[in-house]
């Protein structure tokens, strides 16, 4: 490990090729508010979606997460940084005093670099070197000659998180202030940073207003109105698919997953994978890009020979999860928000023993899989029933009851085509069982 003093360059290149780190941020004597700005070449936030934050979780590539900080960290952030746009020329770690309070009467602090669980870096500061400041500016990842590079800052900046947002650019909503009566999680203003959503769905895809309001409807009839998840949709892009495809039905049902992630999560995006013979990650699904989204994906990733449900949950676990890389866990892991996963698929896989491995993996994480196959499904549940009734998929039905699992984190239903259901029967179905998954993985540890 390298300790940085102030100032000091380090290049990243050699220490982690891949681009994939974490970035750790720890204080003792003072509650601070962590966030990680992406900048243009001007220092700007041209994007405000690119200020990650408690209440802006994540970049809409995927580039910047925050987490839950652990091992003396009180955040942290997960960084894949291939995934950022050429736009964001540097990312700029701060941190800003909730409360009362000035950054001289910080005890001790750390930012440190982590990669493959191995500490890379830290930069030390403390009490100390401050004054009366509100703020520092702690840490700087910027390119260089066509890599990344790390810098330690440590410079105290006066005032807090609102000027620090309006120094990068960024605007301040001042038109509700933020008490510690109203405040959740923190007790920072409000940054504008949070777009008024429902505006923008008016704005930039007409077509998803009546989705969003049912989806709305469906989740008010399980209590979940007011939850929160991030939303992942996983397309089988196999030849068997090419009609759904060319007829616009994908599409059509891509917007209605858009639409339930719009009410699940306020950033206007969904997370998707394809599969087939290889798994491919596009650009998120967005309220921007989500008229033409399915055709440009797959002119990007031409529909394949073979199915592989398991090479596509590794990949998504990996996502989500790259502690374990998408490879066995026995033990929970929790976050604050779960996932949801839509998996769509019209055959069956090639690699059974890897899904139900991973299936079973799976179980110990914050993640729900909601298994739709197009196709010759059994309509009854009925064991006696089902044995005079034929089906497309007796696999996908096995998955809706394999045991060895932690909890039961997975539901099947089958659709003749993907718009046989209205939107308040899909919405209803796609209900069916996670409010019960939700309380089964609060309780075993997986929810925080």
């Amino acid at each position: 490990m390298e300790t940085l003093t102030k100032g000091q360059r380090l290049p990243l290149a050699n220490l982690v090729p891949d681009g994939v780190l974490d970035i750790g941020v720890g204080a003792q004597g003072l509650a601070l508010d962590v966030a990680c700005f992406g900048l243009d070449a001007g220092g700007k936030l041209s994007d405000e979606r690119y200020m990650t934050f408690f209440n802006q979780p994540r970049t809409p590539c995927g580039g910047v997460e925050a987490r839950s900080g652990n091992g003396g960290d009180v955040a942290a952030f997960a960084l894949q940084l291939a995934r950022l746009p050429a736009t964001v020329d540097r990312l700029v770690v701060t941190a800003s005093i909730d409360g009362g309070g000035v950054m001289s009467q910080l005890q001790a602090g750390h930012v440190r670099l982590q990669a493959g669980g191995r500490e890379l870096a830290r930069f030390a500061f403390a009490g100390a070197d401050f004054a009366q400041e509100k703020a520092v500016m702690l840490l700087e990842l910027y390119r260089k000659d066509g890599g990344w590079r790390c810098m330690a800052v440590g410079q105290g900046f006066n005032g807090g998180l609102d000027a620090l947002v309006r120094h990068f650019g960024g605007e301040v909503d001042q038109a509700t202030p933020v008490t510690p009566a109203t405040a959740a999680p923190a007790t920072s203003a409000v940054v504008q940073a949070k777009l008024n959503l429902e505006k923008r769905v008016e704005r930039e895809a007409p077509q998803l207003v009546s989705l969003v309001k049912q989806a709305g409807v469906s989740l008010q009839k399980v209590g979940l109105l007011e939850h929160r998840a991030k939303v992942c949709l996983c397309l089988d892009i196999s030849g068997s698919m090419g009609r759904l495809y060319k007829e616009g039905l994908v599409q059509r049902f891509a917007e209605r997953i858009l639409a339930l992630g719009c009410k699940f999560d306020d950033d206007g995006e969904i997370d998707v994978f394809l599969f087939g013979k290889n798994v491919h990650h596009p650009a998120p699904m967005a309220l921007s890009n989500c008229n033409t989204y399915v055709a440009q994906a797959i002119a990007r990733h031409p529909l394949e020979g073979d199915t592989r449900y398991g090479a596509a949950m590794q990949a998504i676990r990996a996502f989500y999860f790259p502690d374990a890389r998408g490879g066995e866990r026995t033990r929970p892991i929790a976050a604050e928000l779960p996932v949801y996963v839509m998996f769509v698929t019209d055959g069956g896989t090639s690699d059974q023993a890897t899904t139900e491995k991973q299936l079973r993996w799976a179980s110990h994480e914050p993640i729900f899989w909601q298994f739709m196959g197009i196709g010759k499904g059994r309509k009854s549940k009925s064991k006696f029933l089902a044995a005079f009734a034929d089906s497309d998929f007796p696999f996908l039905e096995k998955l809706d009851e394999l045991g060895g699992r932690l909890v039961d984190n997975a539901n099947y239903f089958s659709v003749s085509s993907p718009d046989e259901h209205s939107d308040a029967e899909l919405y209803d179905l796609l209900m069916t069982e996670y409010p019960g998954w939700l309380k089964l993985a609060r309780g075993n540890g997986l929810l925080k």
